[in-house]
Formats: C-alpha cells, sequence, structure tokens
C-alpha cells in the first residue's frame, strides 16, 4: 500500500517516500503549460509558452490505437471509399470515449504538428462535417492555433470536439465530488453554475442547494446534495437559467456533469468519507478560499481523494475578495504542497480557453497532472474557464473496460432510501456492474440476521427521467413497489440471485496507519469504510505484531460489531476513530453462509 499520501493528513512525519518522476506523462509539447524532462525533474513554468522560431515544429504526444484521440494531417477532398473509411474511423473513436472524440487537425500520427495554410484547413473541417453528419454527431471548433513552421504562409492547427449521445444511453454522464474546507465557497460555486446567476456576495447562490434548515440558518452543508450542470451537443452550457426543471435539463443535454457536493467542517467528516467512497465519483473538485488558503480539513480532503486514487483539479475561489497578492501567495501554498513528495503533482495554472482545453485532455491522460483554476463566484471572472474545462473533460475509463464489467452479474449498492407517494419504496446509488432492467428480479442483503431478500426492480429513474436499462457505472434510483423499507439500510447491496453472494463478520486487510496519538493494538474500534459500508470494527489481530505506530503497516483482522457485511477482496478501505486515521485493502474474507 502507497504511504504517500500520509504526509497529506498533516501527521505523518515518519513516513519516508521517494519521488517518482512524471516526464514520461508530460511529454505535450505545445499543449503543455509545464515542462518536464525525461527524469522527472521540472523546469521554470510558465502561465504561457512563447516558442522561438524554430526549424522543427512543435510535437503532441504520438497517436495512441485505443482512446478517443485521433490525429489527421489533413482530411482535403477525400475519394468517397476514403470518406467512407474516415466515417467508420471516427464511430470507433466516439465508443472509445463513451460518445465524446477530439480530433487534432494538422497533426501527423507521431505527434507532430505541421499544420495547415488556411484553405486546406478550411476544407478539412468542411470534411469533418460531413463525416460527424454521417454518423449523427455535432462538431464544436475548441482552438486554432498558429505553429511555427519553415514557411512564408501561416500554418495553423485545430482542435474539434466531436460529441455523439450512444443509442442506448440518454445523455453522457460524469460525477465530481466537491470538497474543502468548510466556509470556502464549494456550495455558493456550485449555485453559480447550476442556477446560472452570480452570487450576491452573501450566500444567495447557495439557498437552493441546501437540504435542511438548519444548513440554511449556518449557511454550511452538514449532508450530502447532487447539483447537474448540462452541455447540450454544441459545447453550450444548459442550466436552470434557461430550464425550469431536472427533466428540462436532461432532454436538453447530450452531456451531463453531477456534482456530489460534500460537507467541509470536521464535524461532517464521515458523511464527506461516505460521499467519497460510496457514489464513485470520477473526479474531485478541491475547492480553496483564496482569502484563508490552506485550512482546516483542505489537506485532510486532498489525502483522502489521493488515498482512494480519484483524479483531482483545484478552484481558487473568492479572488474578488483578495489582492493580487494574496492569491498569489494562496497559488504558491499550494504549489508546495502538490509538489511535495506526498502528494507529487504537477500544478497547472489555468489562464485562459486554451489552457482549459489542454488542461482537460492531460488531466484526463496522466494523474500527475493538477488544473488550478482562479475564479469568483460573485463577478464571475474566470468563471467560464471552468465550464469549458467541464464540458471537454472526457470519462476515465475506456469502452473496454466498460464491456467487460457490463458481461459481470449484476450489483447494485444502495446509497441512499426513500419513500415516495403512490410509487412506494425507492432505492438510490449506484450499479457497479453488470445491467440492471425494469421487471428484473434480484436479491438484497445482508439484514441484520445475515440473510438476502428478494425482490423485483419495478422502475428505473435517471436524473429523474425514466430509464429501461441501466448500465455498470451509472448512478440511479430504483423503484421497488410495496417492499418493505424497514428491512432496507444504506450500506446493503441488490445482486443477481445467480451471484450466490457472500457475507462476512472478520476480513483482513494490509492497512497502513496513518496517524495514531498512541500505538494501535487489539481490542481498539475504529468506523470502517468499504465503498457503501460503513460500520464499526473491532481489530481483532494485527499478523506479526503487537502493535503499530504511525506510518507503519500490518495485516489486520477486523471484525463487525454490529451485523455482517458483503465485502469484496481487493476494495479499498478507510478508516478512523477520532485523530486516527489509515487506509489499506481487503485482502481476506472469512464468509458465514447467508
Amino acid at each position: 500500500m502507497d504511504t504517500r499520501v500520509a504526509d497529506l493528513f498533516g501527521t505523518c512525519s515518519g513516513c519516508k517516500s521517494t519521488i517518482q518522476g512524471v516526464g514520461s506523462c508530460l511529454n505535450y509539447g505545445i499543449m503543455a503549460s509545464k515542462k518536464v524532462c525525461k527524469s522527472g525533474k521540472k523546469t521554470k513554468s510558465r502561465s504561457t509558452r512563447q516558442f522561438k522560431p524554430s526549424n522543427n515544429p512543435p510535437y503532441l504526444p504520438p497517436e495512441a490505437e485505443e482512446g478517443n484521440i485521433e490525429y489527421k494531417l489533413k482530411l482535403v477532398n477525400p475519394t468517397q471509399y476514403r470518406f467512407e473509411h474516415l466515417a467508420t474511423q471516427m464511430k470507433w473513436r466516439l465508443q472509445e470515449g463513451k460518445g465524446e472524440a477530439v480530433y487534432q487537425i494538422g497533426v501527423e500520427d507521431n505527434g507532430m504538428a505541421v499544420g495547415l495554410p488556411e484553405e486546406d484547413m478550411r476544407a478539412s473541417l468542411k470534411t469533418l462535417h460531413r463525416m460527424a453528419e454521417k454518423v449523427g454527431a455535432d462538431i464544436t471548433v475548441l482552438t486554432e492555433r498558429e505553429v511555427d513552421y519553415d514557411s512564408d504562409v501561416p500554418h495553423k492547427i485545430a482542435e474539434v470536439l466531436i460529441r455523439k449521445v450512444p443509442d442506448d444511453q440518454q445523455f453522457l454522464d460524469l460525477r465530481v465530488a466537491v470538497l474543502g474546507n468548510v466556509d470556502s465557497g464549494k456550495s455558493t460555486l456550485l449555485g453559480v453554475l447550476t442556477q446560472g446567476e452570480l452570487d450576491n456576495g452573501r450566500g444567495r447562490a447557495r439557498l437552493n442547494l441546501f437540504r435542511h434548515l438548519h444548513e440554511i440558518q449556518t449557511g454550511r452543508t452538514s449532508s450530502i446534495s447532487f447539483e447537474i450542470l448540462g452541455f447540450n451537443s454544441k459545447g453550450e452550457v444548459v442550466n436552470y437559467s434557461e430550464s425550469r426543471t431536472a427533466e428540462e435539463i436532461c432532454e436538453s443535454a447530450s452531456k451531463m456533469i453531477t456534482f456530489i457536493d460534500l460537507a467541509g467542517h470536521h464535524k461532517y467528516l464521515k458523511t464527506t468519507i461516505f460521499g467519497l467512497t460510496s457514489y464513485c465519483p470520477d473526479f474531485a473538485m478541491l475547492v480553496v478560499g483564496a482569502n484563508t488558503g490552506i485550512a482546516g480539513t483542505t489537506r485532510e480532503h486532498l489525502g483522502l481523494a489521493m488515498a482512494l486514487k480519484v483524479p483531482i483539479f483545484i478552484v481558487v475561489s473568492k479572488v474578488d475578495l483578495c489582492t493580487r497578492a494574496t492569491v498569489e501567495r494562496t497559488l504558491r501554498q499550494l504549489e508546495r504542497v502538490l509538489k511535495q513528495p506526498g502528494c507529487n503533482k504537477v500544478p497547472m495554472q489555468v489562464c485562459n480557453a486554451d489552457d482549459a482545453v489542454s488542461a482537460a485532455q492531460q488531466f484526463a491522460q496522466c494523474p500527475s497532472i493538477t488544473p488550478i483554476f482562479t475564479l469568483s463566484s460573485v463577478s464571475g471572472e474566470n468563471l467560464d474557464l471552468l465550464k469549458v474545462f467541464c464540458n471537454i473533460l472526457p470519462p476515465l475509463s475506456n469502452s473496454k473496460e466498460q464491456e467487460e464489467l457490463m458481461q459481470q452479474l449484476t450489483e447494485f449498492q444502495v446509497d441512499e432510501i426513500y419513500t415516495v407517494p403512490d410509487v412506494g419504496t425507492v432505492v438510490g446509488g449506484t450499479l457497479y456492474s453488470g445491467i440492471c432492467r425494469e421487471g428484473e428480479q434480484l436479491v438484497v442483503g445482508p439484514t441484520q440476521e445475515g440473510e438476502f431478500k428478494r425482490l423485483t426492480v419495478c422502475s428505473i429513474q435517471r436524473n429523474r427521467l425514466a430509464c429501461r436499462v441501466l448500465r455498470a457505472g451509472q448512478a440511479a434510483t430504483l423503484a421497488l413497489g410495496d417492499f418493505d423499507r424497514s428491512i432496507l439500510r444504506k450500506g446493503m447491496v441488490m445482486v443477481s440471485p445467480e451471484m450466490n453472494p457472500t457475507i462476512c463478520w472478520l476480513f483482513e486487510a494490509e492497512i497502513v496507519l496513518l496517524f495514531h496519538a498512541k500505538t494501535f493494538h487489539r481490542g481498539f474500534q475504529v468506523t470502517v469504510h468499504v465503498g457503501n459500508v460503513r460500520q464499526t470494527a473491532t481489530v481483532e489481530a494485527l499478523q506479526g505484531k503487537e502493535e503499530l505506530r504511525t506510518g507503519e503497516k500490518a495485516v489486520v483482522q477486523f471484525k463487525f460489531i454490529k451485523h455482517p457485511e458483503y465485502l469484496k477482496v481487493g476494495a479499498k478501505l478507510l478508516f478512523r476513530e477520532g485523530v486516527t486515521k489509515g487506509i489499506g485493502q481487503v485482502t481476506r474474507l472469512h464468509p458465514v453462509k447467508a
């Protein structure tokens, strides 16, 4: 288990780690705003790259056979046979990107950015339009830029986004967890993004996001809420400013960003951890107040996201309240934390639309890149850059991984339970694997007695729209009719009866103790988080050791104290109790018969 995240909790001084080279991820030529050598050593960063006249054209990484990025030198007057081949190739790239593809025009397959004169560029874009029409997609030119090349005629390369919602889906969907210290402006930023109106400086934008009266009174989020931001096929924002309901947004949008608004106060840390482990976010957005810098739970939230291997980008908010010097100080503070051995990230400040486009692509390709935005929810400064970034942000998993998950047996994780009038019991959560259809017979459990009960899925909704088929990785709500709600609880799973699910009281995990005030020993009780499971467990045994101290590793046997749970070998584990924190991986189960 990697111990580098320990330093982020600000407590593990004894943990030693080495900085790994990130040069192999960052050879992006003109597309990067950080320059990294092969050895992993970073040269001086520049917010805007200035290229001197050179006989050698700039380079991008060589084109990959898989993935959703395609390089084309030019597409001028192709023959009919060639055109059909190009359209088939576009279908493949769209499938790889789950409905999105990026074309780099004027770039050779080896990554050499040669560029095209204006006439050839217009003809190539026209052909690209025809190809998109052929496959039923829309195209948006993201950027056009000149490249240095030995020619009297200016040469340009163009970056084009192709988007087509897959035939078996209503929209593309990404989940972004929103982290950060209390009062950093998380809920206000989400309110501005999703409502389409700027804040008044006194928190008006966040009022629609709160779920409880005490949240409105204190201005502090204590529960998990979900907000949606849509983009249509042309890349335009679809939010509540033009649509009255979530249903209208879903109908108009071809891509949906679901923001999971988590609590910033340390008192609600267990809720934040549950949101990160249970809802399987694709990305995490860490919001830092420019006026306070890295304070409170900021460092801890960063460490949690890294422990769960969730890619992180950072938003520095409230820049309207500060002088430029204060903002620069906060940015330097962030860079120091991100570059330290416990984190080993490469900060990339986003200053313009070109940076936002580059950051979105590099961020998904290389986990070391960490884009940083500076914006204001009151003045609206740089808010559009964050929208551009969200619009282009590609899915992390490719189509092959998705297919493999869909071929497995059905497993749905229960995160929320409701009772809806005239509908009955409704559960919300994420489909971890397989396919779930209306009318499907599943079993849910384990109950307090360790049993699984049969049920029928009556109907499915995603973002309040009816959905007949749910696929692996998608979040939804399932109506269960008159099924007894008292049997259900958070942390349960609904699985295919063919799976013959196993449950356990006892399990073993290889852990690293991030921080403990004294020694960690047999009999100690901690709250364990594994996926959507959250329960207190007792340390039954430490293999080969009597006790553990901060920074040490061991295989530990845990026992749940309340009821058995459904776990899987290899699942990531987080545990906490007061200031005690640790991470690990489940290595062995001691199953009991259900």
